[in-house]
């Protein structure tokens, strides 16, 4: 097994718009859990300040509808939020993962509360109703795992 794989992401059409190297820390037939390293310049997003440099565990179930980043300080590791991407289930194969994006995204701060982002956009791209139904689904989903985070354990995520 190779020690990175590439993550691809693309837009709902499937056209890509981001691709970057993560380390893999787990890769099997449920799912894949990366750690990557935010690879942008500094960003300040709905209260929380992203750094270039921050650590991010992600991960990408094989059967569902999102994807899961929890964010951590690239200084100190303390733990910032959780960004979930709405998604269709990823491609993982041969060391790639390559998901397309929905545009509905569940930011989830530290202290649990949580915004739900970017529903209007969501509502514009015109998706087959089966997809919206199974990304409506999915945002209810990521709620409910979240709504004890007590409990809550990324690596979990895969069963």
């Amino acid at each position: 097994m190779k020690s990175t794989a590439t993550v691809i992401k693309r837009d709902y059409t499937g056209r890509e718009v981001w691709r970057y190297k993560g380390e893999i820390l787990i890769w099997n037939k449920k799912g894949v859990v990366l750690k990557a390293r935010f690879n942008h310049s500094d960003l300040s997003f709905h209260g929380v300040c992203f750094r270039e440099g921050d650590h991010f565990i992600e991960v990408y179930p094989a059967t569902k509808w999102f994807n899961v980043y929890e964010v951590r300080d690239r200084d100190d590791n303390n733990l910032k939020a959780w960004y979930c991407n709405v998604t269709r289930p990823a491609i993982i194969k041969d060391g790639v993962i390559i998901y397309d994006d929905l545009a509905l995204d569940l930011l989830v701060y530290s202290d649990g509360r949580y915004s739900v982002l970017d529903s209007d956009e969501f509502e514009e791209l015109g998706l087959l109703e089966a997809d919206k139904k199974k990304a409506i689904d999915a945002m209810q989903e990521l709620k409910a795992l979240f709504s004890d985070l007590s409990s809550f354990d990324i690596f979990l995520l895969l069963g």
